[in-house]
């Protein structure tokens, strides 16, 4: 084995030790899996539509609590995972899309989503991540045409 073969190998070596992310890292971390009935009635009984809008889903009777809703679900450029949602409810500040209305945001910046941590069972946030996941839909990238390549 030459010098370079082995520089390569040290340096995979220590890239993937560096991958320990340490104890913060969500590495392991799994809920159950949920129940989709039983999300439409927690998404339901927290009022999410006063301040979301969910694609093909009424509203209802709710009280609209902002002047423009943030609209759940619907075609995305990128897979909404089940960590995604969770974390969008958990901590609704953790990254805040561009698309979102001023009205959602507060004056520092941060989503003005009331937190439900103290309020939601942990089973009713599986639910109803259960239920919202099957809402968005992944939008293919485009084609790219390319034209014809010629050599000179």
């Amino acid at each position: 084995m030459n010098k370079y073969s082995s520089l390569i190998i040290a340096i995979g070596a220590i890239s993937l030790s560096a991958c320990d992310a340490g104890p913060d890292s969500p590495i392991g971390f799994s809920l159950p899996e949920g129940d989709v009935v039983n999300g439409q009635l927690a998404f339901t009984k927290h009022q999410c539509l006063a301040c979301h809008s969910l694609e093909k889903v009424d509203a209802g009777a709710v009280e609209p609590e902002l002047e423009k809703k943030v609209p759940l679900g619907g075609m995305t450029s990128k897979v909404t995972t089940y960590a995604d949602l969770v974390t969008s409810i958990i901590n609704p500040s953790h990254k805040i899309a561009r698309r979102y209305k001023l009205s959602a945001i507060d004056e520092s910046g941060l989503s003005k989503m009331r937190n439900y941590n103290d309020i939601m069972t942990v089973t009713e946030l599986v639910d109803m991540v259960s239920y919202l996941q099957p809402h968005y839909k992944l939008r293919p990238n485009p084609y790219t045409p390319y034209g014809d390549y010629y050599i000179h």
